[in-house]
């Protein structure tokens, strides 16, 4: 699925949609450069899993979880990773064969470590179209 957003209301709208049909023990993972909206997407997908509190990007603690949602959902940030090995310091099978949604920003630093099932999102730019403007590829396995 292609979609087209052109305001971070419709980035976060959208991740809210598929937040909402999230199920327990998928992995999401989320690519594009820095700045297109991989967080608002993130928020918007809290949201929909019914998760109140602020969400924002876990760059410096690699893994944020939020429980007063529907599901748990277990936010990682791995830009900051400099070897797949270091995910398992944190023991992250634990949360991606868990009872929770997994969300996966920079997740091409890990590709290796992602499971075949996984949906794909990847998220970028065009500026051509306007600078809120994102185009947001979703690959749902």
């Amino acid at each position: 699925m292609i979609a087209e957003t052109y305001s971070s209301e419709e980035t976060f709208e959208l991740g809210n949609r598929l937040g909402s049909k999230a199920k327990p023990g998928e992995i999401y993972t989320l690519t594009g450069d820095l700045g297109t909206g991989k967080t608002v997407f993130a928020q918007g997908f809290a949201r929909g899993l019914g998760v109140t509190e602020y969400v924002n990007s876990p760059t410096f603690t690699i893994l944020q979880i939020y429980e007063d949602g529907r599901l748990p959902l277990y936010h990682f940030d791995v830009y900051r990773i400099e070897e797949p090995e270091e995910m398992e310091e944190i023991g992250y099978e634990d949360y991606f064969f868990g009872d929770g949604v997994s969300l996966v920003e920079w997740a091409e630093l890990i590709e290796e470590l992602i499971p075949a099932g996984a949906h794909r999102v990847v998220i970028s730019k065009d500026l051509s179209k306007g600078a809120d403007y994102r185009r947001i590829a979703i690959d749902e396995a």
